[in-house]
């Protein structure tokens, strides 16, 4: 197995696309042709981690936050960067992250912190838009299911928690083949007309290539007709931060205590106490404040992330009960995420875990 099988299947789990516009996820330094030896997961790519990978001989990192964030123009052992970027590459170990892409996936980042927090009926606090679009094309009646299939397959028809969604209409096509033309039904300078199904479905934008070669490899013509629109809808799957409901209502001084006990907290920062019952959670992991607003507007009880600013506690004090549990605290849960998500998605994986990383290699 080579590296790149595992990085494609990292993202598909969460595409690189849903990233944010001023971060670097991806594929940071090293050969994705390398055959995969052991990989060891980890929040950072400290130098610390970097160490522990080579001496456990893995041969890729995946770490949740960017090693590279900022341009440099030297490689050298003057920064920690500058020496895990030097180290890596001499070793010849792949470091990849999974960030902004991960934190706007429904099942990701803030799906693993709603799911210690045990919560009900969660769904994306601030949905993203732009990231959809729509293909509408015509093909023979006969072949209608056949190529319908093909585009779910790809990945279109998703709406929500539903999928295989489409909208089919009947109508009549016109065409008339030229010389040089090879036409599946009808004759050559012959005005031709032919019953059809025109069908129409939504799919990610990043899908775009996949949805077009499972069109053209499953309709019958020789020339495919299709349209592509550009969506604004909200994508209800990604976004930032998560919405939910705790099974019981609690007293905030209650509710604290029990962020502390399921987050394993030994403090955290909290607004003052407004004497009202806690029912709705929003959260986000890592700096989430700027949710504070979308929070407040869909009427949350609590907002918890990893770290608000003195002003925003200031600001919202009086509107819902703010809580700060620390950025690294927030997000740990996502290492024994994806860790969970290899060692199911191969099934020729082993693992082992250390108390800062996970590690996962060949049988």
């Amino acid at each position: 197995m080579k590296i790149k099988d595992i990085l494609h299947f990292l993202e598909e789990l969460a595409p690189l696309s849903y990233q944010e516009s001023y971060d670097n996820s991806g594929l940071i330094t090293g050969d994705p042709e390398q055959e995969f030896i052991k990989g060891l997961i980890c929040l950072d790519a400290t130098e610390n981690v970097l160490e522990e990978a080579i001496q456990l001989g893995c041969n890729l990192i995946i770490s949740h936050h960017p090693v590279l964030f900022h341009a440099i123009k030297q490689i050298t052992n003057r920064t920690p960067t500058e020496r895990i970027l030097k180290k890596a590459i001499k070793h010849d170990i792949t470091i990849y992250a999974m960030h902004t892409n991960l934190d706007n996936v429904h099942h990701g980042v803030n799906a693993a912190f709603s799911e210690k927090l045990q919560l009900q009926n969660t769904k994306i606090l601030k949905e993203k838009k732009q990231l959809l679009k729509k293909i509408i094309t015509f093909t023979p009646i006969e072949h209608a299911d056949n190529v319908r299939n093909a585009l779910f397959d790809a990945g279109g028809g998703h709406i929500g928690k539903y999928d295989s969604c489409s909208y089919n209409t009947e109508g009549k096509g016109s065409f008339r083949a030229s010389n040089e033309a090879h036409p599946y039904v009808g004759k050559i300078g012959e005005l031709h007309f032919e019953n059809e199904i025109r069908i129409e479905m939504i799919f990610p934008a990043f899908k775009e290539q996949t949805m077009i070669s499972a069109l053209m490899s499953s309709h019958p013509y020789e020339e495919v007709a299709y349209d592509i629109y550009q969506l604004d809808n909200s994508h209800s799957l990604v976004g930032s931060g998560m919405i939910g409901e705790l099974k019981n209502e609690m007293s905030e001084t209650f509710c604290l205590n029990y962020i502390k006990e399921k987050m394993q907290l030994q403090l955290l920062q909290h607004s003052k106490l407004l004497n009202k019952t806690i029912k709705k959670v929003a959260l986000c992991g890592g700096s989430g404040a700027f949710l504070i607003p979308e929070a407040v507007r869909q009427q949350a009880d609590i907002f918890i992330t990893g770290e608000i600013g003195y002003h925003d506690f200031l600001t919202y004090s009086d509107d819902i009960l703010l809580v700060a549990i620390g950025h690294y605290e927030s997000e740990i849960a996502i290492k024994h995420y994806l860790y969970q998500k290899l060692i199911k998605n191969f099934s020729n994986f082993a693992s082992s875990k250390t108390e800062a990383t996970s590690i996962f290699y060949l049988k």
